[in-house]
């Protein structure tokens, strides 16, 4: 009997025409129609179970084939993989006749995948995962089983199982996290890599890995598992390890790149600078269409500095850390992983001591660690000729940082200078060794001495351009962490504190208050600082009403006689000053009486402009008695102002019981969020703001980011061939459309004339008109004059 075909016997008994039915036909039938159909499964049942049982017997017979290939007949092998496709495919519609098909499947992988034929073999494995993938089998008892077939050596069925774990697990976590059944699945994969079978152990890694980079299982027990992999016997298992643990980072950073492309904002126009004049501009100035460009251009500046916010919290909350990150213990793993470094000379390659190197390196400076034996060790491969030398520094550097004590860097630091910074070395050799002391001096700056670094800015005088770049970037850091080491003629003009200290070792800055206080103290002191420039800035006038009010308390009586000589008629009776202590009348109430005054005043001047010059003009006030009482008069307006703030404004929470209220610290995350986008110069600083040019990074930022060795290469622009600048130029016209003329734009224009067309239609005023007839008249004129028969050229005699 053929295993596509069922014979005619069972369908004429079910009362249908005697015809011969293939399985994809019966299934599709059976789908329609279950109930009609169920004779028809239990026959293909019955012949699976009678296939399954011939299977097992020639297996243990040892059956021989006529192809000679040994287990079993081929035949029989494709029956039993076709009828096992067929029944998986119907089993959700047929649970009840088929509820022990699962488990038979199942079982019969278990006990016989190593022995089954391969094609046999995937056909019941993709059986499995169908049912599987209709939640009629559970994967947590099958894990085990897809784990062991990816170490069978069959490619492809490696592949369909590798597959099917990853997305089954990421499918059951993707609503919501099962703890009780994600931590039932992480202990057959952690069993599994203790295994000191190396097949069954990478795969586990591999599985764990791919879990952890795509955040499925992105918790401390999975990072703490892979880790623990770097200490497997197996040499290839830590080389696998150490691989993620360094490229982790990579991987990362790749995915915030492509994540970023993808979005509408391109990536050289994200570092866009806001300020209030570009605000203002877009909603005030302009017509309506040039307002709303500026308006548009606005908002995807806006969208851009939110973006990269968004990026930079993601990047400094824990999830963006490698898995080095979320060990338990990391001083014990580093200093294990160190003593297998120490310990392996002889047995692994140079480049694998190197991983192992790298590793420890950021697993110390990720955490801060002190293993004093670590840098020593370095200077046994710190030289200018050594492979991946760039790397080997970096590592260096990413080990050192402020708990580490500078006894125990020096002998590296003096090496390094040794061996690349000499008149002798190359100039490569010179740049990267100078970039690499200003990178160890940021996070360990007792190290440096006067004489030393003196010695070293005398390399910004170099003719090669790396060497003196180099040499003034150190300088540069300098000018911010200690300028007394330097020349005068180094620290610059503008350098920001002259008194600037490194910290000793082992010194902390305790906090005495609530962090970003001061800055919303700043902030208050601005805005009271910009209120009084808004008083001083009025005109003098109001100053002199003010003068005006106030002085009637006192008796005096100022006319005005004439409106030519306005600052020689003020008089006063008594040409007495003004006491600021005399003026106790609230604020508003003085205004108030004081533009009354200043109105029957301006009426009594305008009487007597017609009138004439007064009889009291022969006492005139001298101009500097005049200024001396203005002044006064203004610093007793400010000081009314301030006393009328101090008693009648709000007082700020701070003053009085020492709280701050959910408005000051919203004001101070804002304020915060500010500094950081001025310091990444992102946004504007205003005119009289002072620019830093230099912003030293804090302990725990230098900690959490990998240092890259391209950073201490040599880095010199050089100039761009034309096949480079033409690329270039193509490359920025692929998001502009293709040039079209103005002519042609108003060919097809369809709408009404443009404002300037408008513009040119206007009739032309009297006064523009009269102006032309006058212009043409003269040139018709000069005209008429050199048309005259005399000859005006040059004499040829002469």
């Amino acid at each position: 009997m053929s295993s596509h075909y069922l014979s005619p016997e069972p369908l004429s008994a079910s009362g249908r025409s005697s015809e011969k039915m293939s399985l994809p036909t019966l299934q599709s039938k059976m789908k329609c129609d279950p109930e009609g159909y169920e004779t028809e499964l239990l026959l293909v049942y019955n012949q699976f179970k009678s296939s399954l049982e011939l299977f097992k017997q020639q297996a243990d017979l040892g059956f021989k084939s006529v192809t000679g290939s040994g287990g079993s007949d081929p035949t029989v092998a494709k029956d039993l993989a076709d009828r096992a496709m067929f029944l998986a495919h119907v089993t959700p519609f047929y649970p009840a006749q088929l509820a022990q098909f699962p488990s038979q499947l199942s079982e019969f992988l278990h006990s016989s995948a190593r022995t089954l034929p391969s094609g046999l073999r995937l056909h019941v494995a993709q059986a499995l995962i169908l049912l599987m993938n209709r939640k009629m089998v559970d994967i947590g008892d099958n894990l085990g089983l897809f784990m062991e077939l990816q170490s069978y050596g069959d490619k492809a069925l490696k592949i369909l199982a590798y597959n099917h774990v990853i997305h089954s697990i990421k499918r059951m976590n993707l609503k919501h996290k099962n703890e009780a059944k994600n931590r039932a699945l992480q202990n057959v994969l952690f069993r599994m890599l203790q295994l000191e079978d190396e097949t069954k152990a990478k795969r586990a890694l591999i599985t764990l890995r791919e879990l952890h980079r795509r955040k499925v299982w992105f918790d401390e027990n999975t990072a703490n598992a892979i880790c623990s992999a770097c200490f497997h016997p197996s040499s290839r298992i830590m080389i696998a390890c150490l691989s993620f643990l360094l490229d982790y980072e990579k991987i990362e950073e790749e995915d915030d790149s492509d994540a970023s492309s993808s979005d509408e904002d391109t990536p050289h126009k994200a570092h866009v600078a806001i300020n209030r004049e570009d605000i203002y501009k877009a909603h005030h100035k302009g017509t309506l269409a040039s307002k709303k460009k500026k308006k548009a251009k606005l908002q995807r500046a806006i969208r851009s500095l939110k973006k990269q916010q968004r990026v930079t919290s993601e990047k400094s909350t824990s999830n963006y850390h490698t898995p080095l990150n979320h060990l338990r213990d990391p001083q014990e793993f580093a200093e294990k992983l160190f003593s297998r470094l120490q310990n392996s000379t002889k047995v692994e390659r140079f480049e694998v001591k190197m991983m192992m190197l790298k590793v420890v390196a950021r697993t110390i400076g990720l955490h801060r660690l002190v293993v004093l034996n670590f840098y020593p060790y370095f200077m046994n491969y710190i030289t200018p000729h050594q492979n991946g030398v760039t790397e080997l520094l970096a590592a260096a550097v990413q080990a050192c940082h402020d708990m580490v004590p500078p006894d125990a860097v020096e002998p590296l630091f003096k090496q390094i200078i040794i061996k690349f910074v000499d008149d002798r070395a190359q100039p490569e050799a010179i740049a990267v060794g100078l970039n690499t002391i200003r990178e160890i001096c940021l996070r360990m700056p007792l190290l440096m001495t006067e004489d030393l670094l003196q010695d070293l800015a005398l390399y910004k005088k170099s003719h090669t351009k790396a060497v003196s770049v180099a040499a003034r970037s150190l300088i540069g850091l300098f000018r911010e962490l200690n300028p007394s080491l330097l020349i005068k003629k180094d620290r610059g003009r503008q350098h920001v504190n002259s008194k600037a200290r490194p910290k000793a070792y082992g010194e902390v800055d305790v906090l005495n208050d609530v962090p970003g206080l001061d800055l919303l103290k700043n902030d208050d002191d601005n805005e009271d600082s910009d209120d009084n420039d808004d008083d001083d800035d009025e005109p003098s006038l109001r100053g002199t009403d003010e003068m005006l009010a106030s002085s009637d308390d006192e008796g005096l009586q100022i006319t005005n006689t004439d409106s030519g000589s306005e600052n020689d008629d003020m008089m006063s009776e008594d040409g007495d000053e003004i006491d600021e202590n005399d003026s106790d009348v609230s604020g508003d109430e003085d205004e108030v009486e004081a533009e009354d005054e200043d109105e029957d005043e301006e009426e009594e001047s305008d009487k007597n402009d017609g009138s004439g010059v007064k009889e009291n003009t022969a006492k005139k006030r001298k101009f500097a008695d005049f200024d001396a009482q203005l002044n006064d008069a203004e610093a007793s307006l400010r000081t009314l102002k301030r006393l009328a703030k101090e008693n009648m404004g709000s007082v700020p929470s701070d003053s009085t019981d020492g709280f701050l209220s959910n408005e000051d610290f919203r004001r101070i995350k804002e304020l915060k969020a500010k500094q950081r986008l001025t310091q990444q110069g992102l946004v504007k600083k205003s005119s009289d703001a002072k620019s830093t040019a230099f912003r030293i990074p804090t302990s725990d930022e230098l900690s959490s980011k990998r240092v890259d060795p391209a950073k201490l290469e040599v880095h010199v622009k050089r100039r761009m061939t034309k096949e480079e600048k033409l690329a270039l130029v193509k490359a920025g016209r692929e998001d502009r459309g293709k040039y079209i003329s103005k002519a042609a734009v108003k060919q097809k224009k369809t709408g009404g004339l443009s404002n300037k067309q408008k513009e040119h239609k206007k009739a032309m005023p009297l006064v523009a008109k009269r102006a032309k007839v006058a212009k043409s008249r003269v040139e018709k004129r000069k005209k008429q004059q050199l048309s005259g028969k005399n000859f005006r050229g040059k004499k040829a005699w002469k």
